[in-house]
């Protein structure tokens, strides 16, 4: 009975790592990235080929790139995935201490390679954006100060992580990067809900989110100029959002035709932060939909695993990398068709970039490590720390 509640599988002395890493696998969810990575290769041999002429490269030369940076993410995944979660977070602490001291370097050291943001250090063959390798490493650090903290004695874990969370978030809006801050403290937010956060003090913290936003919106011109854009109801068409819009409308249910879409020769983004523009005016409706369901089956089959888990911490650490990776997808596709404000935020394991893919594996990786089958142990071992 107690394994029929909380998922609890046998122990099998001696088992090989691999066979014991597929056995308590999620394999839908590895199934549902691994399909991901091939539509955003798909929609790569059209959406990137217009910029490869510009820049006097091969037709398919970000596609090949594409290939190699997500080899090496579905590489750090599946490693990462194999890791225990005591393994996964003595790496992500170590992860965010490397990441943020980058992010805090980047006001020296960093390029905006003509994009207004300084968001990214320039490496000659490639670019590494510090942010996307942050914000895992956070989710981690931030749900084991929380788990911390509801232990007899515990430190103030919430009170800790929210005060690292600002720090984060300050640092990103002074790049300026207000899409990577908004993650980090929908993140933080998520797990605070999860750990058992009172509403009146959720409630006390989106006051706070909407009265930094006036002020962003007052002091940085880029937020303002963004925020305009979104709110006037006339879009010039031959802005970005103008044709991403044009884009899904010409496409319809069923597309216009693979390779007969106009919208990759007129948006610089098309194989980053518009790649869904491309689907949608090529494969229509259909491909959007199919893409929209993969990234919800992930999210949610990981929150009904980690339901059945009994460690608070990797409770909320599975959590926030879930609603992390769901809100993202989210944001990037509610970008395209003028529900949000432009963010410049890639489609998780379909956009174009080297940075948010590996991270991106990273990140499920870890969310695949914590979302493994696996015994859950005695009640008084979860309450003396060792149910792990």
């Amino acid at each position: 009975m107690t394994e029929m509640v909380y998922g609890a599988v046998p122990v099998r002395e001696g088992e090989p790592v691999l066979p014991k890493w597929w056995r308590t696998l999620d394999k839908w969810t590895l199934s549902c990235i691994m399909i991901l990575f091939g539509v955003g290769l798909l929609l790569g041999l059209a959406a990137s080929v217009p910029l490869a002429e510009k820049n006097d490269f091969g037709a398919f030369h970000y596609v090949a790139r594409q290939a190699v940076f997500g080899g090496a993410a579905l590489v750090a995944m599946l490693i990462t995935s194999m890791m225990s979660p005591n393994l996964v977070r003595r790496l992500a602490v170590i992860g965010f201490v490397v990441a943020f001291v980058a992010l805090a370097g980047l006001p020296f050291f960093g390029t905006d390679f003509g994009k207004g943001a300084t968001r990214w250090y320039s490496l000659g063959f490639a670019s590494l954006q510090p942010s996307e390798f942050l914000k895992p490493g956070f989710i981690v650090v931030a749900a084991w100060m929380m788990a911390a903290s509801q232990e007899i004695n515990g430190p103030p874990g919430k009170m800790l992580s929210l005060m690292l969370a600002v720090v984060i978030v300050i640092m990103l809006a002074l790049q300026p990067d207000f899409g990577q801050a908004s993650l980090i403290l929908f993140g933080w937010g998520v797990m605070y809900f999860v750990a058992g956060a009172p509403m009146l003090v959720l409630v006390g913290l989106a006051g706070i989110v909407v009265l930094a936003g006036s002020f962003a919106y007052g002091a940085s011109e880029h937020f303002a100029r963004r925020i305009d854009g979104f709110l006037n109801p006339e879009v010039d068409p031959r802005t970005q959002l103008g044709y991403a819009e044009n884009a899904i409308r010409e496409g319809g249910f069923f597309g216009v035709g693979v390779g007969e879409g106009q919208v990759k020769w007129s948006l610089p983004d098309a194989h980053t932060d518009f790649i869904i523009a491309v689907a949608a005016e090529e494969y229509g409706l259909v491909l959007v939909l199919f893409i929209i369901a993969l990234y919800a089956s992930v999210v949610v089959r990981s929150l009904l695993r980690l339901i059945r888990e009994r460690d608070p911490f990797i409770r909320l650490a599975g959590a926030g990398l879930a609603a992390m990776f769901g809100v993202q997808a989210m944001i990037n596709m509610g970008v395209a068709v003028r529900l949000l404000p432009a963010k410049g935020m890639t489609l998780p394991f379909v956009s174009y970039g080297g940075s948010s893919l590996i991270a991106g594996g990273i990140a499920v990786g870890m969310l695949l490590a914590f979302t493994r089958t696996r015994p859950q142990g005695g009640i008084d071992e979860i309450f003396r720390g060792r149910g792990r």
